[in-house]
């Protein structure tokens, strides 16, 4: 992982929140909270909350007298967050995943929605996981699957590449698409003391207003920005709308509407 594999600042939390959240997150966020209310959890905690649509459709699916507690790492998800959400049993801070600042068995239930990519350690992520849940606690996440099940993702990774031959940005699959192997997840999650392990691969519609709104999501309202702008700033743009030309050249012009797959685990403690 690169340091700026995990910076979300700038332009980018807005960017992110406007565009990349209902093309990628919503629906997956809507079938999470689904998830995490099933187990009828009391005190519920979710880390990577990022920009809060996980929080927002958990304070949704939940009794208002759940009490939510979501983290992120980054403080400027967690302003956008924090605005998006307001429901009184939600509670924000800032806090690493490798790190909880939580009592042991403060928990019913743990969410993380595609956020286990970003961990420098998964085992010690899920190691946390598990000891702040009560036992017989849940622990729910997910991650993408490969870029070749996500195709509109692998578009723009290829047309960005393409723009910079001599150094060309891997962060699609380096993290966001570089962890989908259910075996090694489902050893890490043995060896961080988990049981009852369901891996589960769940494909859902990615849609966007238009090309132009997804080369732009993916582009600027990610970490890819990051590596696009070390290389040549100036070449933002242009490296947005080869890749808006590019989308629409594989999915047509109109509205997007195509497949992405991502894998929902669900583990005891």
């Amino acid at each position: 992982m690169k340091d700026s594999d995990k910076v979300f600042a700038g332009s980018i939390p807005a960017i992110y929140d406007r565009l990349m959240v209902p093309m990628l997150f919503e629906p997956y966020a809507i079938d999470m909270a689904r998830r995490a209310a099933a187990v009828s959890p009391s005190r519920l905690l979710e880390t990577a909350a990022g920009t809060g649509i996980v929080t927002q459709q958990l304070a949704r699916s939940v009794p208002q007298d759940v009490q939510i507690t979501a983290t992120d790492l980054n403080p400027a998800m967690i302003a956008i967050a924090s605005a998006r959400v307001t429901a009184p049993n939600v509670t924000w801070q800032p806090c690493d995943a490798t790190q909880l600042p939580f009592a042991d068995h403060a928990f019913d239930a743990v969410v993380c929605q595609f956020g286990a990519m970003f961990f420098p350690d998964k085992r010690v992520a899920y190691q946390e996981a598990r000891r702040v849940l009560r036992p017989g606690g849940t622990f729910l996440f997910s991650v993408w699957d490969s870029l070749a099940e996500n195709q509109l993702t692998e578009v723009v990774a290829q047309t960005v590449a393409a723009a910079f031959p001599d150094n060309p940005p891997g962060f699609f699959a380096r993290i966001p698409h570089g962890y989908f192997d259910s075996d090694a997840i489902r050893a890490s999650l043995q060896a961080a003391g988990f049981g009852g392990i369901d891996i589960e691969t769940v494909q859902m519609r990615s849609r966007a207003r238009s090309a132009l709104d997804a080369a732009t999501g993916l582009c600027q309202g990610s970490p890819l920005r990051n590596e696009i702008e070390q290389r040549d700033a100036s070449k933002l743009t242009a490296v947005t709308e080869a890749a808006a030309r590019a989308i629409a050249a594989r999915f047509g012009t109109a509205a997007i509407d195509v497949p992405m797959q991502a894998l929902v685990m669900s583990a005891r403690a």
